[in-house]
């Protein structure tokens, strides 16, 4: 039988890239979307689809630090980084500091102890924040606050192509 350290990667790998059961996973999403598409703002108040990867990064990040014993705070790069310049090169930076920063989050998953999964994060309980939560709560919660951003970036790409 699965640990459940291995089943959380499974998930996060599923949403990430591989057969989820919600649908298509965030990289087939991304597929085909340049450096405008990423900058395109169809909605006035919305964010972009390039401002929801940059957030997706930093929280991922986030959730990596509290794992390895950082106190809850707002991402280091911010809750909703300012996207750079858009040009092909910047998109593709992002897509690689993306996929940079999922592989990084899946590797401290791989090497959290399964003895510490139910133990308390660092901190006390504050809801706005998402801390003092167990492991296995942060990271179930950093699967679905990606499949819910995803699920965002595929209803603008779409906007944005039509």
């Amino acid at each position: 039988m699965a640990s459940e350290i291995v089943r959380i990667i499974d998930q996060l790998d599923r949403e990430h890239a591989g057969d989820p059961w919600h649908g298509s996973p965030l990289r087939q999403i991304l597929e085909g979307i340049d450096h405008r598409q990423a900058a395109h703002r169809p909605l006035p108040d919305g964010h972009t689809i390039w401002e929801l990867v940059l957030h997706m990064i930093s929280w991922k990040n986030e959730v990596r630090r509290r794992i390895a014993g950082a106190p809850a705070a707002t991402p280091l790069e911010g809750d909703w980084p300012t996207p750079p310049r858009a040009t092909p090169e910047s998109w593709q930076d992002t897509l690689a500091a993306l996929e940079a920063s999922h592989r990084s989050l899946v590797s401290s998953v791989a090497s959290l102890p399964e003895d510490k999964l139910f133990q308390p994060t660092n901190d006390p309980r504050d809801r706005e924040s998402g801390a003092g939560v167990d492991h296995y709560v942060l990271l179930h919660g950093i699967v679905q606050h990606d499949v819910y951003h995803a699920g965002q970036i595929g209803i603008l790409k779409k906007a944005g192509m039509a």
